[in-house]
């Protein structure tokens, strides 16, 4: 992860899509021939697989810890330098609404985290080692729950999760441009798909999310969340 191109790699497949290596090669500023090696080394190192479409190959993190892990990195690193009004735009579009692997993140990543918290739909449970996130505050744990009503509630808006072994239900991930939580786990992952597929969030390229016109209202009657003000 250390090396400056394969940490550009890592963090072109933040969004959890799958790229080809002439894409990632553009990441890195390397040139095809150039970023093969390194890819080599990324899948070697378990960080990134490889996925097959016919004669061509793609590449995309090989989980959800991956992810945490070059966030949690993001948070050390020093932010790049900007040059041009485009770089400029882009800093300022992924720190309001990102993807951060298959979850939502930014400002509006926050903002609906703490959203469900407030609406109860989300419970803080006490830690049971008497230890506090000093991040995320005082008497307040690592821990995040769905309760009964937020289940309903989420439901309600076409959000399903199932437990899963594999992945927490829900979880928070430390937002590296906000300093505090957004929401992961499951219940972030199917949110976001969810927001998206009701065209409230839409895609965009390098990991930025676009909210819609029908998101703006939308995320106003249900999350209480003013989408002007992330601005």
């Amino acid at each position: 992860m250390g090396e400056s191109a394969r940490a550009a790699v890592l963090v072109a497949l933040l969004d959890g899509r799958a790229l080809a290596a002439s894409t990632l090669a553009a990441e890195a500023g390397v040139a095809p021939s150039t970023v093969s090696g390194h890819l080599s080394r990324l899948v070697d190192g378990g960080l990134i697989k490889v996925e097959a479409s016919g004669r061509y190959r793609y590449f995309r993190l090989a989980g959800p810890e991956v992810a945490d892990a070059v966030e949690a990195l993001t948070r050390l690193a020093p932010s790049p330098p900007i040059r041009s009004l485009r770089q400029s735009m882009h800093s300022d579009a992924i720190r309001r609404a990102r993807s951060c692997y298959d979850h939502l993140a930014g400002k509006l990543g926050v903002a609906l985290a703490d959203s469900l918290v407030e609406s109860g739909f989300i419970r803080i449970e006490g830690d049971p080692n008497g230890t506090a996130d000093p991040i995320v505050g005082a008497g307040r744990s690592l821990r995040y729950s769905l309760t009964p009503e937020g289940r309903e509630r989420l439901a309600d808006l076409g959000v399903m999760v199932t437990p899963s072994r594999q992945r927490p239900m829900v979880r928070y991930c430390l937002d590296w441009s906000e300093q505090r939580p957004h929401l992961g786990g499951q219940l972030g992952a199917a949110l976001f798909d969810r927001l998206v597929e009701l065209g409230w969030l839409e895609r965009g390229e390098r990991r930025v999310v676009r909210i819609t016109s029908s998101g703006r209202s939308g995320l106003l009657r249900d999350f209480a969340i003013d989408a002007m003000a992330l601005d």
